[in-house]
């Protein structure tokens, strides 16, 4: 992340905790192309059928973010922190509705580059949703890491500021999560 002005994202989003009700409207001007590159990367992770366009999750997740009653963002890490939650759920979401509307045809596919290091490897979102779950109740602070990076697109830095623990740290559970992740997700694939 990073191409805006990360005081200005602050001091929004400080106007929007103290009731500023205008502050929602520009905190998407100055958010919205960090949200659109992050949504746009998730996209083309998707199978080349996905109908979920970058924009519309842009919207939904912003929308998801300033619907919540007494938002109290505490600066931009934490805002991309949030908005990467709420974007990897509208894609779990629309997946499994697209699923359920054909019945168990098809699969909504995202690659993991960094994550899943088999080369242009595609895996099922909704695979890889189970699969976080799955390592939340192994190690939490792993998977939290994992939607950070991934979902957040957040660098080692603002992921430990985030979270509140050391880069050295961070670097490390990163690599044991990925790695757990592979072995998951290629079991997965061999069944």
């Amino acid at each position: 992340m990073g191409s805006t002005n990360p005081h200005d994202i602050t001091n929004t989003l400080n106007e929007l905790k103290a009731g500023d009700e205008s502050a929602y409207e520009r905190l998407l001007s100055v958010v919205y192309e960090e949200l659109r590159v992050l949504a746009s990367s998730y996209i083309k992770r998707q199978d080349p059928g996905h109908t979920l366009q970058p924009t519309a999750l842009v919207h939904e997740a912003y929308m998801k973010l300033v619907q919540q009653e007494n938002p109290s963002y505490h600066n931009r890490v934490h805002f991309f922190a949030v908005a990467a939650k709420a974007m990897r759920q509208l894609l779990i979401d629309h997946a499994r509705k697209k699923n359920a509307a054909k019945r168990g045809e098809g699969w909504e596919r995202v690659t993991l580059s960094g994550v899943y290091d088999h080369k242009t490897h595609d895996i099922d979102v909704l695979d890889l949703d189970e699969a976080l779950n799955e390592l939340a109740t192994l190690d939490e602070q792993q998977a939290r890491i994992v939607e950070l990076r991934f979902f957040g697109g957040l660098t080692i830095d603002e992921t430990s500021e985030e979270l509140g623990i050391s880069t050295s740290t961070i670097e490390r559970e990163w690599r044991a999560a990925r790695a757990w992740l592979s072995g998951r997700l290629t079991r997965n694939d061999e069944t």
